[in-house]
């Protein structure tokens, strides 16, 4: 079992930045590919970014959006540079047991979310 819990969320303006992390119980964190997804009021969960053999972006977050990750702290983060407020969601934190090359991640674990709040 691996717990995952996400920090850093907040209220913002536009333009701004903010920097998720997720830090990761569990012997095996360096085994995992690592990602972030976040879900909008009244939309589905979508996918951010991901990072195990190579790191993915979405297409919204590809040039704004950095994922990385310390496998000494078990932690993976997110710096997000020039906030818009369709940002705005809760972000969550997933790990996925498989190796990771790319396309669809497909978590075993998710974090329990952080709000990130964009104001325009």
């Amino acid at each position: 079992q691996v717990l995952l819990v996400e920090s850093g969320g907040g209220l913002v303006q536009a333009g701004g930045s903010l920097r998720l992390s997720c830090v990761a119980s569990g012997r095996t964190f360096n085994s995992y590919a690592m990602g972030w997804f976040r879900q909008a009021p009244g939309k589905e969960r979508e996918f951010v970014a991901a990072i195990g053999g190579i790191t993915q972006y979405a297409d919204s977050a590809r040039g704004r959006f950095t994922i990385s990750r310390d496998n000494t702290k078990k932690a993976v983060y997110l710096q997000m540079n020039s906030l818009k407020p369709e940002d705005t969601a809760v972000y969550y934190c997933a790990a996925d047991r498989s190796p990771y090359y790319g396309g669809q991640l497909y978590p075993d674990y998710w974090g329990q979310g952080t709000q990130v709040t964009v104001s325009s």
